[in-house]
């Protein structure tokens, strides 16, 4: 089965954004990549772009991009393949990451390669990651890395993510490196505007109170450009901010208390609405009519 029926380019980002220097280097690792094939890492705090910069590379470089749930390895052997059972006989099934590293040219996304079930389900990787770019398969033979293949591996590190792993050394030392930080607020603003069709006004209304609630660290929350997309989409469609906040961000009861009242000093929005159930049918329906408090 041609590996082409499965591997897409995916659509250009009018309104993605990244550092004049990170844009320069990935520029000349897509020229690397014409004299053999790389690898790079992609890291940074969650949300902040990383897997929608390898979509991105693959935009603008007319690749096909194929992308792989670390996560979802379990032992060594996975990424390649998988002995099955139809009618009481058992024959090898090919997965997609052996076509995919076999396809000229290709970007292959290794997401979360920090978060495999075991060390040893990488195992495969340092192989087709080192100079000689090649395997030897039992069912498949030699499976060799082909001309012009990016390697992009993106994960999330620290001790709040559950499930992730120390890379190996030795992995880590096959790969170049990328570090994304979240956009200065300008920059944010530019994106939220052109993403979302609010005004600047209104962005910078909402990134004023993300701002406050990211320098907060009693508050202990997160908030990603992810996130500040989410509560910008939200409001766009005539959600408050404070409506906003409540539905996109997930935090305790306790500190959305406190996140609240921080809104309420920044924006002066109104004290909540009291609460009112509808019943949930089309908005064309008599049956709407009907609230309960």
């Amino acid at each position: 089965m041609s590996s082409e029926k499965h591997l897409r380019i995916p659509n250009l980002d009018p309104d993605f954004f990244i550092l004049e220097r990170d844009r320069v280097n990935l520029e000349r690792f897509a020229r690397l990549s014409e004299r053999h094939p790389v690898n790079i890492m992609v890291t940074g705090s969650q949300g902040c772009g990383k897997s929608s910069l390898v979509r991105q590379f693959a935009a603008i470089y007319g690749r096909p991009l194929a992308t792989f749930q670390v996560g979802l390895l379990a032992e060594s052997g996975q990424l390649f393949g998988q002995q099955r059972l139809q009618s009481g006989e058992t024959y090898f099934k090919e997965f997609l990451f052996s076509k995919a590293i076999q396809t000229p040219g290709c970007v292959i996304h290794l997401e979360e390669i920090n978060r495999s079930e075991t060390p040893h389900a990488l195992n495969e990787l340092f192989s087709v990651l080192s100079e000689d770019r090649s395997i030897w398969i039992d069912e498949l033979g030699t499976v060799k890395v082909a001309p012009g293949v990016i390697f992009f591996a993106t994960m999330n590190e620290g001790e709040k993510f559950t499930g992730v792993e120390e890379i190996d050394a030795a992995l880590r030392d096959r790969f170049y490196y990328i570090q994304l930080e979240y956009l200065p607020h300008e920059v944010e603003k530019q994106v939220l505007v052109r993403k979302t069709g609010l005004s600047e006004s209104g962005a910078d209304r909402i990134l004023n109170v993300i701002n406050h609630i990211r320098t907060n660290e009693q508050a202990g929350v997160s908030v990603s450009i992810r996130h500040s997309l989410m509560i910008a989409e939200l409001v766009s469609l005539g959600a408050s901010l404070r409506e906003a906040l409540v539905y996109s961000l997930q935090i305790s009861r306790d500190a959305l208390e406190s996140l609240l009242l921080s809104v309420h000093v920044q924006t002066q929005d109104t004290e909540a609405e009291l609460d009112r159930y509808v019943v949930y049918v089309p908005e064309s329906s008599p049956a709407t009519e009907k609230v309960f408090q």
